[in-house]
């Protein structure tokens, strides 16, 4: 065995690890969130109002629970819907189809080498699922505790944790989906990306034309939501032709293989 065939061997042989790791110790994995989470947004509202009574401190951390707790339940909703998901019927459309395919049956498909999500579906995935943690830590960042006043400040808090408590929903679904086996992951998975561009772009013309909106707070909004649309458009670049064009995710979404050629 050469020794490019023994570094990919031990390569995909830790993806499948990290992909049996991920489904067992998910329950472990939303404990962690939780508690991380909910420590770092706590602290988040005690640096923003560090003489404000203990109501003002309780009501301020109650949007908050939406950032901790919307990955939490979109986890085990998705896993509920999709626990039966490489059954789940094939879309009745194509979507983008590239190259010349043939369709298998599951079982067929099951046997075959290339099917599961390892491999370089497994990076996918971890990407998928880490998107999570740091898109908040950019919402806690960049954000204050949401408040009212200004109004500026409010209308920018709420749609920014509309945001994040969406896009991070939306991100957690499409991983189960991918972890299940579900058909259709990869259109799910473009939708995502869809969403996310339409959603810094929503919010950034929401708030350019408000008058009360400081010169340096539209700056740095404009930094901050072209930053999260070009890490979406450089997923889409790198991830998009993976997932047309694998074998490995054709076969185990699609379950078709390459059509031979007479």
């Amino acid at each position: 065995m050469s020794s490019f065939s023994r570094v990919k061997n031990q390569l995909h042989a830790k993806s499948v690890l990290l992909v049996s790791r991920l489904e067992a110790d998910m329950h472990r994995i939303m404990l962690f969130w939780v508690m991380a989470a909910s420590f770092a947004c706590g602290l988040r509202i005690v640096v923003t109002w560090p003489r404000a009574a203990f109501w003002e401190h309780a009501l301020a951390l109650l949007p908050y629970g939406l950032v901790v707790g919307a990955p939490v339940a979109s986890l085990m909703l998705a896993f509920r819907w999709f626990r039966n998901g490489e059954r789940f019927d094939q879309p009745r459309r194509s979507f983008l189809r590239f190259g010349a395919w043939k369709a298998v049956g599951l079982a067929e498909a099951k046997g075959m080498p290339l099917y599961g999500a390892t491999g370089l579906m497994a990076s996918l995935m971890l990407g998928i699922l880490i998107n999570v943690p740091v898109r908040s830590l950019e919402f806690l960042t960049a954000i204050p505790a949401v408040t009212a006043e200004p109004v500026w400040l409010g209308r920018l808090s709420t749609l920014m944790l509309a945001d994040v408590v969406l896009l991070s929903s939306l991100y957690c679904i499409a991983f189960v989906a991918a972890l299940r086996h579900v058909p259709l992951f990869p259109q799910l998975m473009a939708m995502v990306w869809a969403i996310d561009i339409i959603m810094q772009a929503t919010i950034y013309y929401a708030l350019q034309h408000s008058a009360q909106l400081p010169d340096q707070v539209d700056v740095a909004l404009h930094d901050l939501l072209a930053g999260n649309a070009k890490k979406v458009l450089i997923s889409v670049a790198i991830w998009a032709p993976y997932l047309f064009l694998s074998r490995r995710v054709n076969l185990t979404y699609r379950h078709r293989v390459p059509a031979e050629r007479g």
